[in-house]
């Protein structure tokens, strides 16, 4: 137990650099994205005269080509919900390393209660994945991925837990340039 408590205190130390999450700040204009709603919640709150309903809004955002926003909105209405997801959406935008049209290496994601695992796949199998999950590896613009979702449903965690899987991408170049120091360089496999 003690041992194994070293060894993942030290790859924590090694690999840092795996686990920054950045937001872009993006002030050119954002052409060419696609919005889709992932969740529609209603919520009902009861007062003297009745039921007064409001609803939260679940919007991923992306580009297909490597840039992803995920944003929720509330409001009274359904479409004012929707407008204000995506413009939360556009805020909050994370660039996503990519190869050949699928994730560079397998990662785990977490958030909240939800785990997501996304792993490389050969070309022509698709998207093997459902709900948020989904959503997400579309606007990204990922088409060959097999993933599993672990832990909770919940819409919010699946999306969260992916992007966090996704932001753990590296390519090879990233990769080769931190370890270039140790002469450790990393060569992909290719699949057939």
């Amino acid at each position: 137990m003690v041992v194994e408590n070293q060894v993942e205190n030290n790859l924590c130390q090694d690999l840092v650099f795996l686990t920054e999450k950045k937001e872009l700040l993006i002030t050119e204009p954002l052409e060419n994205w696609t919005e889709k709603v992932v969740h529609i919640n209603r919520c009902a709150k009861v007062v003297k005269g009745g039921r007064r309903f409001s609803f939260s809004v679940l919007v991923v955002a992306g580009n297909k080509a490597g840039m992803i926003g995920l944003g929720l909105g509330k409001a009274k209405e359904v479409s004012d919900a929707i407008r204000k997801a995506s413009e939360n959406a556009k805020k909050r935008i994370f660039k996503i390393a990519m190869w050949n049209n699928t994730v560079p290496h397998v990662a785990l994601g977490r958030a909240g209660g939800g785990c997501v695992i996304l792993k490389p796949a050969c070309p022509g199998t698709g998207i093997i994945a459902g709900g948020g999950v989904r959503a997400v590896l579309e606007m990204v613009g990922l088409k060959d991925v097999l993933s599993k979702s672990l832990g909770a449903n919940n819409h919010l965690s699946m999306v969260r837990s992916t992007i966090d899987a996704l932001l753990q991408m590296r390519t090879k170049q990233q990769i080769n340039a931190v370890r270039k120091a140790e002469g450790d360089l990393v060569d992909y496999k290719v699949m057939s």
